[in-house]
């Protein structure tokens, strides 16, 4: 089977469902940056393997998320999504980092470390993901951005933990 198809040189797509849109198109920014948030967790995964099978379990949500977001509205078969148990399970997993980690009282600077700054590059993507989906203006998509809001939030603490496991101090932010 080849790779190309040839169907999409005129700057379209196909929709899961079929519907032919422009690669501009809303949908496509929002599963393409969810997409591109799954290509950096795995290199922060492939990096340091410290925080591996977590972050696999992400990637397989974020292509839950993302044939959600490339589908049309009535398709006649179920998509795999996520639910709120998956957030409750970052919710917990940020909890146990946190634990860890010295009591943030000043904003801190992404970097440190090259896996650090992965990480927050990571957290970036995901906050682009989060408001791309909820400028779909689709009230189905709500456990979706609560999902993005809660891993945006598990990639800050997972940069400071990385910090923490290296040994490296968090650059804290000066005031001019």
């Amino acid at each position: 089977m080849k790779i190309y198809t040839k169907t999409g040189d005129k700057g379209e797509t196909s929709l899961l469902g079929g519907t032919r849109v422009s690669k501009s198109h809303h949908k496509l920014e929002a599963y393409g940056t969810v997409d591109e948030l799954n290509s950096t967790i795995g290199l922060i995964a492939a990096l340091n393997p410290t925080h591996k099978t977590f972050l696999l379990n992400v990637q397989h949500k974020l292509f839950n998320i993302g044939s959600k977001l490339a589908a049309e509205k009535d398709l006649t078969f179920p998509l795999p999504d996520v639910s709120i148990d998956d957030i409750n399970i970052l919710e917990k997993e940020i909890d146990c980092l946190n634990e860890k980690l010295p009591q943030l009282k000043n904003f801190i600077l992404p970097g440190g470390s090259a896996i650090s700054a992965h990480t927050q590059i990571a957290r970036c993507v995901c906050r682009r993901a989060e408001r791309n989906v909820v400028g779909l203006g689709e009230t189905k998509y709500t456990t979706i951005v609560g999902y993005l809001n809660r891993l945006s939030d598990y990639l800050f603490v997972l940069s400071r933990d990385f910090l923490r496991l290296e040994g490296v101090e968090e650059i804290k932010w000066e005031k001019d």
